[in-house]
């Protein structure tokens, strides 16, 4: 299992809220007594390694197990399933108790549904004869904490079920996230949401409210501002790639529960066919300290700490040292092990960044950003389609073109459909029809109004420094994520400066108080300066709260960070968001093939 973040830096305690996560999973085991086979959901096992170490399981009994279809091979007796509500895994835990009882094991078998039961998956269980040799509960795992600044309510499947299969019960399970937050920190007085499902999140919010309530004279309110932004207002953002050193180790390497898995020949282990796992969070001081610089700059600045070291080396081995100057050269050793890591991964990611194909793209999605020529970016997606370039590749490029454009001319939108179909097999028309149903790739129907918005925002910058960046376009260098704008214009500014650009983007919006508060500043709008109130009053800054309904990027991470570390800035932020995701993985489950 991945290496477990620290998060003794988070501005409000998210190591409580792991720990109770943790406890109710130890609960469950110590509930069932003697050894037992734990047996995972494979789509948890990340999750979990995040919450829990395999060692604590293993000091209370446990045997681990990933959940297929195969027969289960184990000695235990007892037998505990922990599984998200997928039906096709009630299928595999059936197979699993008819293929036991029909070689006579004795077994005792126990149900954990993550974060709560599901009524479909009871009733597949009742039809396969095994629901009642179960003992069914359920583990109310809503959030994880990724890292000191990020919560992941782990759902990949949200965003396609919400604007493909119309299923939005995961805007529950985020407003119940979000819940369970306020009754450790307060309830948020001041929101912000954009988009249908954000709305849509703060109703059953305000609701929960009243039906469960936090008591707002109990618990003093940490966090100030909650802004919950559908990822559909901005699908541009993931569409492009990934410049800083994490986005693009997420692009190439794609990013798991805060860790990478490669080949080891990339580290520099010479053992053939080995995988290694490669923690990536803020416990590794030289990642907290690169990851949100563009990769450009990162290579120079791990070849300045290399030179650096290499000097002190030349030093410690030339010259007389005092004891004090040899304790700095040991302490700057401990650090090598991190170096070397870096430098394997940085001289990884540079064989793909310094190739023709790379460097090509980013010109094409650069000139589809600003809009520059319609044809030359048509005749470039028509291209990759015809030399049949990776399918999502393309995809993302072609949903770039689209959403830029509110959608393409029905003669364009039929003729790149028929393109794909031919080029890639007509098992795709399932995919482009959830992408048409979810408006990422459509025939326009009305006039473009990307350039207002894009001017509006300044979301195109030329002559971006990456090096000493003072705009979070340093992140796409030169392209400024138009989901951090509006996030940079609430906290800063509100959004009714920007109420026209606002109505031109998809979904609705609202800024609203919530609850009866004891503290004046909290009332304050955010535009009046209630950040200057807070700090004085309490003498640390103000926390903003930004969730992502559809998943956010690395990229994205970045460009907050940055915001946060402004010195006109007096706000922390901390996003939580439905998945970490990239322009790839947001489409995987979009991508379906017909069987």
């Amino acid at each position: 299992m991945a290496q477990i973040p620290n998060l003794d830096n988070a501005p409000i305690d998210l190591s409580s809220l792991r720990a109770q996560s943790q406890k109710e999973l130890l609960t469950i085991l110590k509930n069932i007594r003697g050894k037992k086979c734990l047996v995972i959901d494979p789509k948890l096992s990340g999750s979990l390694s995040l919450i829990v170490q395999t060692a604590l399981l293993k000091e209370h009994g446990v045997e681990l197990r990933h959940l297929s279809a195969e027969p289960l091979q184990t000695e235990c007796t007892k037998v505990v399933y922990l599984v998200c509500n997928h039906l096709e895994l009630m299928r595999h835990i059936s197979l699993h108790i008819n293929d036991s009882t029909s070689k006579g094991l004795q077994r005792e078998y126990f149900l954990y549904f993550v974060p709560r039961r599901s009524v479909a998956c009871e009733q597949i269980l009742k039809k396969e004869k095994v629901h009642d040799l179960l003992t069914i509960g359920e583990y109310p795992l809503y959030l994880v904490p990724l890292d000191e600044d990020v919560i992941s309510f782990e759902l990949d499947l949200a965003y396609k079920e919400c604007l493909v299969d119309g299923d939005t019960s995961a805007l529950w399970h985020i407003a119940k996230a979000i819940h369970k937050l306020e009754f450790s920190f307060g309830v948020i007085p001041n929101l912000r949401a954009k988009g249908k499902a954000s709305l849509r999140v703060a109703e059953i919010l305000d609701r929960m409210q009243t039906e469960d309530p936090v008591n707002v004279a109990d618990v003093v309110p940490e966090i100030s501002t909650l802004i919950l932004l559908d990822r559909e207002v901005d699908m541009v953002t993931p569409m492009c790639s990934q410049l800083t050193y994490e986005g693009l180790l997420d692009e190439i390497l794609h990013v798991n529960n805060g860790a990478v898995e490669l080949d080891a020949s990339i580290m520099g282990v010479q053992q053939e066919g080995k995988k290694v796992k490669v923690p990536l969070n803020s416990s590794d001081k030289l990642f907290k300290e690169t990851r949100d610089l563009n990769f450009e700059v990162v290579v120079q600045v791990l070849r300045q700490k290399a030179t650096s070291m290499k000097q002190d080396y030349a030093d410690i081995t030339t010259t007389t040292q005092t004891v004090s100057e040899l304790k700095d050269f040991v302490k700057k050793l401990n650090s090598l092990p991190e170096m070397t890591r870096h430098i394997n991964l940085a001289q990884h990611l540079s064989t793909f960044t310094s190739k023709p194909s790379f460097l090509g793209r980013l010109d094409m999605e650069h000139t589809i950003v600003e809009s520059e020529s319609y044809d030359i970016s048509f005749e470039y997606i028509e291209e990759m389609i015809h030399k049949q370039e990776p399918f999502l590749s393309v995809l993302r490029l072609l949903i770039l073109f689209s959403v830029t454009n509110s959608g393409l001319p029905k003669r364009h939108y039929d003729y790149l459909r028929r393109e794909i179909l031919h080029s890639y097999g007509f098992e795709h028309i399932a995919t482009l029809n959830n992408l048409e149903k979810a408006g990422f790739f459509k025939k326009q129907d009305v006039r473009s109004n990307w350039l207002t918005i894009k001017r509006a925002l300044r979301l195109v910058l030329e002559d971006t420094d990456t090096a000493n960046p003072n705009d979070i376009s340093y992140v796409f260098s030169g392209y400024a994520p138009l989901s951090v704008r509006l996030i940079q214009q609430a906290i800063r500014f509100g959004w009714r400066p920007i109420e026209e650009i606002l109505k031109l983007l998809p979904g609705p919006h609202l800024e609203t108080k919530r609850g009866q508060l004891s503290r004046a500043s909290s009332v304050e709008s955010l535009s009046g300066g209630s950040a200057n109130v807070d700090k004085a009053a309490t003498g640390r800054r103000s926390l903003v709260l930004v969730v992502f309904i559809g998943g956010v990027t690395f990229a994205e991470l970045s460009a907050l960070r940055f915001l946060s570390s402004q010195e006109l800035m007096a706000y922390d932020i901390i996003v939580a968001t439905t998945k970490m995701i990239n322009g790839q993985t947001l489409l995987n489950p979009f991508v379906k093939k017909l069987s």
